[in-house]
């Protein structure tokens, strides 16, 4: 469980985010959208320990963290997958994956997490992440490091930002299976409605503040009113 009790941020004198509270229990599947700008993302920074906020608290399973490290935030089992994921070139999709769960695996065990993200396993174990690699696979490939690491919060930045139609299908499922095994928390930053329609709730942000949070059937009916299939929302 991860709880946020009077979390504020500012930034060049801007307030980014303003005195949230916000809990996000245990086996559940929740999506964070709202306007570009909202804070979404700085949210998300806050709660991997990327930024610090100015004032309130961070909990994690009762914990304050709110002064722990991006590292002893990881260590505790909070696992953060960016909005543009990073190459290294000279390290293959076996190095990343055995510097994830910080342990030797087995290539086997490589291969069983490549092929939950849907990825072939055999054609991309031994691929540096470099380049070669178009925006979606790095995004599963990103995913998978994630689903390695087993952690009690994953949170996900707009995993379908850059990637194609067939790779966004894709990653959807991904997301779905995800949302049957894992036991802790799974936050997704998404503006897409196919992935908010997994969710068990939705959260609202609108400039720095939680404006609505509850069961996705109605906060789906005011962000996408009438609507039969995937598509943004229109908030620019």
């Amino acid at each position: 469980m991860i709880e946020l009790k009077n979390v504020s941020f500012t930034r060049d004198n801007k307030k980014i985010i303003d005195n949230i509270n916000l809990q996000l229990d245990d086996k559940k599947f929740y999506c964070l959208t709202g306007p570009n700008g909202s804070g979404k993302s700085t949210l998300a920074k806050l709660i991997v320990g990327i930024e610090k906020p100015d004032s309130g608290n961070i909990y994690l399973n009762g914990i304050d963290i709110t002064n722990k490290t991006i590292d002893e935030r990881a260590n505790m089992g909070i696992g953060f997958a960016f909005q543009q994921p990073v190459r290294f070139k000279g390290i293959t999709v076996f190095d990343l994956l055995k510097f994830a769960v910080n342990k030797n695996i087995s290539r086997h065990d490589a291969c069983n997490y490549l092929s939950k993200v849907g990825l072939c396993a055999l054609e991309y174990v031994d691929r540096e992440v470099n380049n070669s690699l178009s925006g979606g696979e790095l995004k599963r490939i990103e995913i998978a490091t994630v689903i390695a690491r087993n952690p009690s919060v994953a949170i996900f930045d707009e995993p379908e930002a850059g990637i194609d139609l067939w790779s966004f299908q894709n990653l959807n499922n991904v997301f779905k299976k995800l949302d049957s095994i894992n036991k802790g928390v799974t936050l997704v930053i998404s503006h897409q409605e196919k992935i908010l329609e997994i969710a068990d709730e939705i959260i609202l942000l609108e400039k720095g503040k939680v404006t609505k949070i509850g069961k996705k059937d109605s906060i789906l009916n005011t962000l996408f009113p009438n609507s039969k299939c995937c598509q943004k929302v229109k908030y620019e």
